[in-house]
């Protein structure tokens, strides 16, 4: 495994968040630097922190640099002429988790439009640096023109996309197969390593890629589950994250579409978490979830890895969620079967099984 040192923010649920993204990309976190600012407008840092930085990767020589924050092109370009390093920003570093986690074709389609979208947001800087002379082909770049390049990238994006629509049309055709089949369809959403493909397999059976790693899951997998005698399918769909740029969450829209034609969204929360740590998730899935046109009334709650708390520990998980009035919030452990049937009887209720459409 690569070697990285970590510069993050002062904050135990930011570093282990940063933590866990350098493991699924492949970097082992040999020294963290901790800030209350990454804002800084030359380096992101302080000249002061970045000549600690210099003497300590002198002695460490770790193969990246990770940045717990988006750079622009110029503060990326300060820091790695400053360190001779490669500098990876969060975005960067969760472009290369994609990489490496693209599995089906469509995947690698969305993974790939992503990259465009990167660069295309960087791109007049990045043209800007590398012509001024400062560094010639710098980040790859050679002496293009702006709009040469800008036209190549634009031209590229439109290829994938009308790739993508072909996808989501053969989706299409699937979901009105299972509409005439009269099948009420239950999406999977939530933080990413939340549980959601444990709880999927478990639910239907199945023995699907799950990990404790961020992003296992990056394209959609229907299965059939039965609940109350019916049968419905049951999708697992790519886990959200903190500060995900919006492009991101575009690039994977075809994959996330499928929530917004599910009867039943399964909001899928890890209870193990801290409490503080528990409600910036919360809000972030339930933020990205608004934004995809999910109403409140199709979610069901799911708080796994019940079985790592004690009860008076997850009464004041819910109460932190404001979830000790939901009649659709149930404690689960997807690990173990506790309470899976419990959670069926809920989203039967929802989705209306027994009751006809």
């Amino acid at each position: 495994m690569n070697t990285a040192i970590l510069i993050t923010y002062d904050g135990e649920d930011a570093i282990g968040e940063a933590l866990g993204l350098c493991d699924a990309a492949g970097y082992k976190v040999v020294h963290t630097v901790r800030q209350r600012f990454l804002n800084r407008p030359k380096y992101g840092i302080s000249g002061a922190v970045l000549e600690k930085l210099e003497e300590v990767s002198k002695k460490i020589k770790p193969d990246v640099i990770v940045f717990d924050e988006i750079l622009k092109p110029r503060q990326n370009y300060n820091l790695a002429s400053a360190l001779h390093m490669e500098i990876l920003d969060r975005e960067t570093l969760i472009l290369k988790i994609f990489d490496r986690r693209a599995s089906s074709s469509e995947s690698k389609l969305q993974i790939k439009l992503a990259h465009l979208r990167y660069e295309m947001a960087r791109a007049k800087e990045k043209v800007r640096l590398s012509s001024s002379g400062e560094q010639p082909g710098f980040m790859g770049i050679g002496k293009f023109e702006v709009d040469v390049y800008y036209n190549d990238i634009k031209h590229r994006m439109q290829t994938v996309r009308s790739k993508l629509v072909k996808s989501g049309k053969q989706r299409e055709l699937h979901r009105q197969a299972r509409r005439r089949a009269g099948f009420r369809i239950i999406s999977l959403a939530g933080y990413t390593s939340a549980g959601k493909t444990t709880l999927f397999n478990k639910m239907t059976g199945e023995s699907g890629a799950q990990s404790a790693e961020l992003f296992t899951t990056l394209s959609t997998t229907t299965r059939r589950v039965m609940i109350g005698g019916e049968a419905l399918l049951i999708s697992d769909t790519v886990g959200f994250i903190s500060k995900l740029p919006a492009y991101m969450i575009d690039a994977f829209k075809s994959t996330l579409e499928e929530l917004g034609y599910a009867d039943v969204v399964v909001v899928v929360i890890d209870v193990g978490d801290s409490s503080g740590e528990l409600r910036k998730k919360f809000s972030s899935c339930m933020r990205t979830l608004g934004e995809l046109g999910i109403e409140k009334d199709r979610m069901v709650y799911a708080l796994n890895k019940a079985d790592l708390v004690d009860a008076g520990q997850l009464g004041k998980r819910i109460e932190a969620l404001g979830l000790e009035e939901s009649k659709k919030c149930v404690p689960i452990s997807a690990h173990t079967g506790r309470n899976i049937e419990a959670i069926k009887e809920v989203i039967g209720g929802v989705a209306g099984v027994g009751h006809g459409d």
